[in-house]
């Protein structure tokens, strides 16, 4: 638990998952073939924001900034709590709750022109935002994100909360 109480340690551990998640992100895309969606793409984000702002607050403690580091590591908590919600979104499409963007679960740009329809049908390749390629307990990447995403909005604000009581 002395993680949680100082900001240092928690810093370094917040920055930490950031980048494991979004090295573990681009592994299963480049390694192990499942190609992102395009909200896969856009889930991904908050993580190329969260690893800079926390990089920022561990130089930023290490200068004796706290001020900066309570800015940098509330926006990071600000930029996973809107990808918590993008990651539930984006289960819900998944699950067929709602419907999601027609750019890739729904009706494709197809060209209406019969000359150029097998040319247009032959270059696009759509990934679906719909359909959960890989699952995990139930979970797909879009709701391991949202999971990761809260729990990180949650750990910024435990930092927060850790820089105001030192």
């Amino acid at each position: 638990m002395q993680y949680l109480t100082d900001p240092q340690k928690s810093t370094i551990l917040f920055l930490a998952i950031c980048t494991a998640s979004i090295v573990i992100a681009l592994t299963f895309e480049h390694i192990g073939g499942y190609k992102p969606c395009p909200l896969c793409l856009q889930e991904r984000y908050a993580y190329y924001a969260g690893i800079p702002l926390s990089l920022g607050s561990v130089m930023a403690l290490r200068a004796d900034r706290s001020g900066w580091v309570a800015i940098l590591i509330t926006l990071a908590g600000i930029a996973f709590l809107i990808n918590t919600g993008l990651g539930l979104y984006h289960s819900g499409i998944e699950w067929h709750w709602w419907q999601g963007p027609t750019a890739c679960s729904g009706a494709s740009n197809l060209t209406p022109q019969a000359e150029n329809f097998l040319e247009s049908l032959e270059k696009i390749k759509v990934i679906r935002c719909d359909e959960a390629p890989w699952r995990l307990f139930g979970l797909s990447f879009a709701g391991w994100n949202m999971i990761i995403s809260f729990f990180l909005f949650l750990f910024s604000l435990s930092i927060f909360k850790s820089l105001r009581q030192n």
